[in-house]
């Protein structure tokens, strides 16, 4: 009779055991060696901000030191919105909209011509900020920008330094185009999200 109880007992032990096992893989997930899960603060992400940044970007094609220089050109059976063309930029972001206000960044990627009705184009740059806190700080920028509308607005995707965890939006106006050089002035407002 001891014998039987004994047996039950263990059947039961190693039934539940299973029971357990099984509901602590279902709680802990199935996480592979190079992955765990943190606590934020850990890494000093206590809490989030939200700011405004105000900046002119200067794209300048012309002259002898150029801040945006194309890479790729369009086939020749593009349409007329220049289909195809990328530009790489390194170009500066300024306090004000004359070239020689205060310098507090660039805007480096490219752009290009990802429309064939229109002058649309997919923007990539980093925001590389130079100045006071922000210097070394970045803001990832990825979206579509229809240069002849009035506003547009692109996504905040990410960034760096002071600019961990970012997101948000940029809204773009044009400020300045000369049509004889192909420059161009833009104001940018940067509404972002930050740790």
């Amino acid at each position: 009779m001891g014998s039987i109880i004994s047996s039950k007992l263990a059947t039961q032990f190693i039934a539940s055991y299973l029971v357990c096992s099984f509901a602590v893989v279902l709680v802990t997930g199935d996480e592979p060696g190079f992955v765990r899960t943190m606590n934020r603060e850990l890494i000093g992400l206590n809490y989030e901000q939200f700011s405004h940044i105000h900046v002119y970007w200067h794209d300048i094609v012309s002259g002898p030191r150029p801040t945006s220089v194309p890479i790729v050109a369009p086939s020749s059976n593009t349409s007329v919105a220049g289909f195809g063309f990328v530009s790489m930029i390194d170009d500066p972001l300024t306090e004000g909209p004359q070239l020689g206000s205060k310098l507090v960044g660039r805007a480096q990627g490219f752009y290009a011509s990802a429309s064939q009705q229109e002058v649309g184009l997919l923007m990539v740059m980093n925001f590389a900020f130079m100045e006071g806190k922000y210097n070394g700080s970045t803001i990832s920028i990825l979206g579509r920008n229809t240069v002849f509308s009035k506003v547009r607005e692109m996504p905040v995707i990410g960034g760096s330094g002071v600019f961990r965890f970012a997101r948000g939006y940029v809204q773009a106006r044009t400020y300045r185009f000369d049509v004889n050089t192909g420059d161009a002035v833009v104001e940018y407002n940067i509404y972002v999200s930050h740790y």
